[in-house]
This record gives structure tokens, sequence and C-alpha cells, in this order.
């Protein structure tokens, strides 16, 4: 099977062809992906596609085909975790993965000033959110679209003057940063889409995710916080606009594992949230994660947390 055409197909998927296309990813990822190939041989029996735990991207290199990577994303992790990895053979994949998602969802990207206050992704380095963020940075061509580390007063008084113009913004923001921005500069932020895409780090009182837009909603005079849910392990994002309901792009799918039986797999209903993200042509498109959650019958879907036993990384330390 050739790649560029299941990569032409994936970009351009409908309803009608998305089951034949899965079942071509999976054909294609199970006889190039060793650890893949001796996962799904382990389910001889069953009816689903075998999804792989996302553990897997901290101990193994997941890749299928053999190539070198043009660069590695890594997980945020904590001190005491191990990091997951994911080796990226076409970063031209996800640009297109990213860059399309984004503008089904919010348009052309040169109508906004997109600014990144993403500490502590930026100091770690080989962050996928901070690659995405840079380049729609890049592409907003904005002056002054960029990344704030800890300069809240200068992020202020950017803020300020941008809302002055009625200039269209795109906050990208950690949890614990926004947080901490927010209790030092309040301000009515009018033309402005703050999209938390968590991270607590450990290092606030812990709040759900319903207290924590709240809160921001209150400091900034907004109606709706948006959210963005992605994972290194992925080359896909979906898109909260306010309710806690993501929504995906049609090349992502997510459906719902029981807890006792991890082969037991739903289309909608409340239990683990396995992801289908054909996106990740040269990794695994098919993800069992840790997340714990709800799918709806439209296909959207919310978190309420992780599993237990499941390692904490930064951008999943909140419960809703």
């Amino acid at each position: 099977m050739d790649s560029n055409y299941l990569i032409n197909r994936i970009f351009n998927i409908s309803k009608s062809d998305a089951s034949e296309l899965i079942d071509l990813v999976y054909k294609f990822q199970y006889q190039n992906n060793v650890v893949y190939q001796e996962w799904c041989n382990h389910f001889n029996n069953t009816d689903q596609y075998p999804f792989l735990p996302i553990s897997f991207f901290k101990s193994h290199q997941v890749a299928t085909t053999n190539f070198e990577p043009e660069i590695f994303f890594e997980s945020s992790g904590t001190t005491k975790t191990i990091n997951s990895k994911h080796y990226i053979k076409d970063l031209n994949l996800y640009e297109k993965s990213f860059l399309k998602t984004f503008q089904s969802f919010y348009g052309n990207i040169e109508d906004y000033c997109v600014i990144g206050l993403l500490p502590s992704y930026l100091e770690k380095g080989n962050s996928s959110l901070v690659y995405m963020v840079n380049k729609l940075i890049q592409l907003s061509k904005h002056n002054n679209s960029g990344f704030y580390l800890h300069q809240y007063q200068e992020l202020a008084s950017s803020l300020q003057k941008l809302n002055e113009t009625h200039q269209k913004i795109i906050l990208f923001g950690v949890t614990y940063a926004l947080l901490d921005f927010a209790e030092q500069f309040p301000m009515a932020l009018n033309n402005t889409i703050i999209m938390e895409t968590g991270g607590m780090k450990g290092r606030k009182k812990e709040f759900t995710k319903s207290e924590v837009h709240e809160i921001l909603k209150d400091k900034f005079k907004l109606k709706e916080i948006h959210s963005e849910y992605g994972m290194t392990e992925l080359l896909s994002q979906a898109y909260s606009r306010g309710n806690d309901r993501y929504y995906c792009p049609p090349w992502m799918k997510v459906v719902v594992r029981s807890e006792e039986d991890p082969l037991e797999i739903k289309s909608e209903g409340k239990g683990i949230i396995n992801i289908i993200d054909l996106a990740n042509l040269y990794s695994c498109a098919f993800i069992a994660t840790d997340d714990v959650g709800e799918v709806f019958e439209d296909g959207s879907f919310t978190i309420y947390g992780r599993l237990d036993n499941s390692d904490l990384r930064g951008c999943s330390l909140m419960l809703v």
C-alpha cells in the first residue's frame, strides 16, 4: 500500500469511506510496524482493531516503516516519570493535520494575533504543542504574535493595546500560567479566545476544569473558555469552544473501552478513551489512552479525569 495514497485519502476523508480507510491504515500499520504487529498478535479472536496502550511510547520506538525521524516530540512529564517520545517521519504531515483542523474550527490564521503562554513547555523543549503554536504564530504574520514566559506585565500591555484596535487574538495558555496571569492582571479581553491547554504541574491547588474556566471567565470578562485536547502521541487535536465538549477533525475518531474488559469497545457512552488518529500514519493510529471520559452520539466527547494508576503528566493533572 502506497503511503502517499493513504495520506491523500486521510485528509480528504468522508463519512462514507471512513471505515474502509481505517481498515487500510490498520493493515498498513500491521504490516509495517513491528511493535504494533506484536501487540495485535495477542488478540487473534477480536473483531475490533487492537488499540496500543499509550505507555508503549515510553518504552518502545513506535514506528511504521523504517525511517530516520525528522524530529521527536516528548511529553512534558515530571522529574519522576519516564516521558513518552513520538518519532516523526514527516513534519509536513503534522503541519497539515493541525492547520486543516485549526482552519475548520477558527478560520483563516492570518485574521488572528497568536500568543503562546506556555512557559513549562518552552523550558522543557521537544513539545508538539510548542511546535504547533510556533507555526501558527509564524503564519499569522502579526507583529505582536509570539511567546511569553513569565513576562506578565508585558503580556498585559500587549493585550490591552490589541484590544483597543479590536484585533482578534487567540491566546494558547498552560493552565497554571493562565491562572497566575488572570490573578495578577484581570482585564476585559473582548476580542480574545483563551485556549486552555491543560497543565497544572503541581504548582497550585488542584482545580477542576470547570472551576478553572469559571475563574478565567470572571477575570477576563469572557462568556466561554476554549480548550485544546492533544497529546504527544497524537498528530491531531480536538477543540472545545466552551461547553467541555471536544470535537474532532474528520480523520480523528474517539471511542470508549471498558475498564474491566479492554476489548469491549463502544462508539458512545462512558469509559476509557481510545483514539483513532489517522494522521498517525507512521507511528500508530490506534491509541488506548489513560483518560476517562464519555463519547456522545454526535462523536463529540468530554474528559472526566485520568485512571488512578496512570502516570501523571503535565497536560493532564486536572480532573473535570
